[in-house]
């Protein structure tokens, strides 16, 4: 069964004040579509339950990549290219651009949305752990003024945000990393390109006089959501490069996440895939002390 045109509405926001007045007057009614990469899918085969969509594509303030001293604004509206083709990105945010191109053909690198991609919400995703590692911040619209949540807060759950009915995302901001810094994204597929992830590990360190003194990890589609393996980095920070706890981290990745059986993978794949990919970005991160 195929999607169906005239069971559907779809309207174009004039402006951002005019997509926001309408999520405000009828909250739950209206879906943004942006770059359409994961709808129009749904369409196509039929099962898209929203029947009333927002096209939000031609708003300019969601748009433009803007470098400030505190790090990188990215509007919502930015494309999976513009992060592969911005020199700071590429400077600042190397995962970004990895996850970027790790992310579909270059037709949906084209089109796909950074905000699409974080609004979609889906656990294998490829921006989110590295959004995650980098310590991201969301910026969210309303009729009612603009909040800011971290990205860590945000995914609540399968398909669940921390994102109310009349709220749009409109930019992520990412803090610019300082001194010695380590950046690591690895996705496990099973292609190299075009393949959604069996697992997806993106890990960013700050090193001060050999210690890790900052150190997150994001995970992606080894739970409901994408996650930070808290328990793992509670290990990690602090730890001095060349003796760090390998084994004992491998082991605390197991508390950090839930994984299942699915078409992709089973549960003790991702499991012992993912250990291993933590135990190989740790063995890289050691040999800095050299």
């Amino acid at each position: 069964m195929r999607g169906f045109l005239p069971d559907h509405q779809l309207r174009q926001a004039a402006s951002l004040a005019d997509a926001l007045e309408l999520l405000a007057r009828e909250p739950g009614v209206w879906t943004p579509l942006a770059g359409g990469t994961d709808l129009m899918v749904l369409f196509n085969a039929g099962r898209l339950k929203a029947t009333h969509l927002l096209d939000i594509s031609a708003l300019a303030d969601l748009r433009g990549i803007q470098e400030q001293p505190e790090g990188l604004s990215l509007g919502a509206l930015t494309t999976y290219t513009e992060l592969r083709e911005t020199p700071a990105v590429h400077r600042h945010f190397p995962n970004l651009v990895k996850s970027a191109r790790a992310t579909g053909a270059l037709a949906i690198q084209n089109r796909g949305t950074l905000g699409g991609n974080i609004a979609n919400a889906s656990p294998a995703a490829d921006t989110p752990p590295s959004l995650l590692a980098y310590g991201a911040e969301l910026e969210l619209a309303s009729c009612r003024g603009l909040r800011r949540v971290a990205y860590d807060a945000f995914h609540l759950g399968y398909k669940q945000l921390d994102l109310a009915q009349d709220e749009l995302l409109v930019r992520i901001r990412v803090p610019r990393p300082s001194g010695r810094t380590f950046h690591f994204f690895r996705k496990v597929g099973t292609r190299q390109a075009q393949a959604i992830a069996k697992v997806c590990v993106a890990a960013f360190g700050r090193i001060e006089a050999g210690v890790l003194a900052e150190f997150r990890v994001g995970l992606g589609a080894v739970a409901p959501q994408p996650v930070r393996a808290r328990r793992v980095e509670q290990v990690l920070l602090g730890a001095r490069l060349g003796a760090l706890p390998i084994a004992e981290a491998r082991e605390a990745l197991a508390a950090d996440m839930s994984p299942i059986d699915d078409i992709r993978a089973s549960a003790h794949y991702r499991s012992v895939v993912a250990a291993n990919v933590l135990g190989q970005m740790l063995l890289e991160l050691n040999k800095m002390h050299e």
